[in-house]
């Protein structure tokens, strides 16, 4: 299982780095990574809960290091205050359902002098806000437990404002306790929905509320600091943060053990633990019952342990419950991200393992594109992240594998089958080594400069591959996706910027910062300190042509639209990014390329008919649907009524796809679902980007 860390790409001369993610803060504990097994811990008392000398000193070292290093420059001032203070509130209470409207009025009265304390090292402001949080949380839960004693009435006609990030902070303790009443019954409703019965939704919901307080009275000043801080950094960018010395522990572990367990990357988003992304040739993508956007809503250990409730934990806590020897089964219980809030329930027993680099290398496939005829061979590579041994490297080993290194057997073995065309699939690649990523290019293109690096102080490098053995010389498309991110933006826009080759798919996730994490202990004049670590944004890449990829991502030259919201994807989505820019163009020249005014009127002709396209844009769309959603009907019948809706139209869609390509779905609902059969359908619905993207390719060699 791996914890998405904000992974980073980190600077080009350190030569290895991880694709963007952002690690959204869960809502009752926010960036507190440190495991807290329930009833473990005492609880913290409020008489203890004050700033230390050592959680002072450590800001003073944040504050120096950013104002030295960080690539956008620390300014302090009321801007800078207000913004923290925000992002503080934000972390403890985004569903806003504990702070009232004269708390924040209280606080904001204190805003004009935090930036004061900041500078100067202190947090009293910062730790009074937490006591007041302390205090409100027991109450509201207190109530909410006194509401599962009574009746629920589900067929009065209301609603519940489910995101409530935009909400205004209640003006009254009755304005309250109406939301929570709304809450409770919502979360009943959830439960009712999977057929649990009376009693054991109550009792499921007393230990979700009575655990809420129990965390939030575990925390400690420690974890106090945590939060302030990572609020702070966030301040400046969103890849900036803390962390703590066991954060720091807890990180490192995390990447030793980053390919073992059930292959997914976990966030927390508000009070559900949610799938970012799954690995290639792990338990959870090999199941085909796990996709990104799904929910973990429950965790049991073994093929019969008992199912434990994990909505509203802390992100390790999950993470720590997942997570376990090898050979050894652990079972979810999925919400599905293609159902709404009151959706079918999916249980998923998975067999943790090490997941080897066998299985995210990349592989190679020959597709028979049929334009006009004879069909042309077109090969394609998939590349799940820019991997590279760097442990055998150091070793002395000679035949370390590496992404380049792959991918140049695979071409030569393609060439054997007399491919016409090559198309190289990054979809979902979030990046890695930013050198294997240099080096892909000069398998492809006779030119040494690749991306330029610019840092904090403005000066700007050209990162150059060294190796101008160009591998293969034919034509070429690249195929990416909103996930497509970091070092695969960087291959993808050199490809784009000498006119190499033909970009396809999605406009590309926009994270073009370098990260480096910073040992805070090197500044703290020789003192036993212990004060953890700065992950802090130090570098822009930026593509031969001047631009950068932050933000923007890299625009394909054909675009698969399925009418997704550009700005509610990748590093748009993300608050207070870096803005885009553009720095001097790098020499570089360009290779003659054909036109595609005909290769995309081809292409538009061709998808607007496909049944694969009809299914993947019905899918977007029942996922804008949900994500737009900020209100949920209160009343069964109506939110039964609309998840048997969204579930028949993602049926109906995928069996017509499926149908056409001459196989009979899968029922879904059956007690035993075979397996092989689901994975063999995942991969028909891989494929139609694919497909499609060798036709595309096949169409510009004819045309040329």
């Amino acid at each position: 299982m791996l914890i998405d860390p904000r992974p980073m790409m980190t600077h080009a001369k350190a030569r290895r780095g991880w694709g963007p993610a952002r690690l959204l803060c869960a809502a009752l504990l926010c960036l507190v990574l440190i495991p807290l097994a329930p009833g473990a811990a005492a609880d913290i008392g409020l008489a203890t809960l004050f700033p230390t000398e050592r959680q002072s000193r450590t800001l003073l070292v944040i504050n120096k290091v950013l104002e030295r290093s960080h690539y956008r420059g620390l300014r302090l001032g009321d801007e800078l205050a207000e913004a923290v203070l925000g992002n503080y509130l934000e972390e403890l209470d985004p569903g806003r359902l504990f702070f009232l409207q004269r708390d924040l009025d209280r606080f904001m009265r204190t805003a004009n002098r935090l930036d004061d304390e900041i500078g100067k090292g202190k947090l009293d402001s910062a730790f009074d806000v937490f006591r007041v949080y302390r205090v409100r949380v027991d109450a509201r839960v207190d109530y909410a437990l006194s509401l599962l004693n009574g009746p629920f009435d589900f067929d009065a006609d209301e609603a519940y404002l489910a995101d409530r990030r935009q909400a205004p902070w209640a003006k009254s303790e009755a304005e309250l306790d109406e939301t929570w009443r709304k809450r409770v019954k919502n979360d009943y409703l959830l439960l009712k929905l999977a057929n649990k019965d009376d009693a054991e939704i109550r009792d499921q919901l007393r230990k979700r509320y009575e655990g809420i307080a129990r965390r939030i009275r575990q925390l400690s000043a420690d974890d106090v600091f945590d939060v302030f801080a990572n609020a702070y950094t966030r301040a400046l960018e969103p890849h900036t943060g803390y962390l703590s010395p066991s954060a720091a522990e807890s990180f490192d572990i995390g990447m030793r053990l980053s390919l073992q367990g059930i292959g997914a990357v976990l966030q927390a988003d508000n009070e559900l633990t949610v799938i970012r992304r799954t690995v290639p040739g792990g338990p959870a993508r090999q199941s085909g019952k796990i996709a990104a956007g799904d929910r973990v809503v429950g965790v049991a250990q073994g093929l019969d342990g008992a199912m434990e409730d994990v909505i509203g934990w802390p992100l390790q806590e999950v993470v720590d419950r997942i997570r376990g020897p090898q050979g050894t089964a652990v079972r979810l219980l999925i919400l599905p991200k293609a159902a709404s809030a009151g959706g079918r329930l999916r249980e998923v027993a998975l067999v943790r393992r090490e997941i080897a680099l066998d299985d995210m290398a990349a592989k190679a496939f020959v597709i028979a594109a049929p334009t006009v005829p004879p069909p042309l061979r077109i090969g394609v590579i998939t590349l799940p992240t820019f991997y590279r041994d760097f442990h055998a490297e150091a070793e002395g080993q000679d035949d370390f594998r590496s992404t380049t290194r792959d991918v140049r057997r695979l071409i030569e073995t393609l060439k054997t089958q007399g491919i016409d065309g090559l198309v190289i699939d990054l979809r979902g690649n979030g990046g890695g080594s930013l050198s294997e990523a240099t080096s892909l290019t000069g398998l492809f293109v006779d030119q040494q400069p690749v991306v330029q690096v610019k840092d904090a102080s403005g000066k700007v490098e050209l990162e150059i591959n060294p190796d101008t053995d160009v591998t293969y010389t034919g034509p070429l498309a690249v195929l990416v996706d909103r996930d497509s991110a970091s070092a695969s933006e960087i291959f993808t826009a050199a490809i784009q910027d000498y006119g190499r080759g033909v970009v396809i798919g999605e406009p590309t996730f926009g994270k073009g910062t370098v990260q480096t994490l910073v040992d805070l202990d090197r500044y703290a004049l020789g003192k036993d300190a212990n004060l953890g670590r700065l992950r802090m944004t130090t570098a822009e890449f930026f593509r031969l042509s001047g631009s950068s990829t932050q933000l923007k991502g890299v625009e394909p030259d054909i675009q698969f639209d399925f009418g997704s919201d550009g700005e509610q994807q990748g590093e748009r989505a993300l608050a207070n990014p870096l803005p885009w820019s553009r720095i001097e163009p790098a020499p570089h020249s360009g290779y003659r390329r054909p036109g595609l005014d005909e290769v995309r009127r081809r292409s538009q002709e061709r998808t607007t008919a496909d049944l694969g396209f009809e299914l993947l844009s019905t899918q977007a769309q029942v996922r804008r649907e949900i994500e737009a959603q900020t209100e949920v009907s209160l009343r069964a019948s109506e939110r039964r009524a609309e998840s048997e809706r969204r579930d028949r139209t993602l049926t109906e869609a995928k069996a017509r796809y499926l149908r056409a390509r001459g196989v009979e779905p899968l029922d879904e609902e059956a007690d035993e679902i075979d397996e092989e059969a689901m994975e063999r359908e995942q991969d028909l619905i891989d494929r139609i980007q694919t497909e499609e993207a060798a036709r595309i390719l096949a169409d510009a060699i004819r045309i040329s």
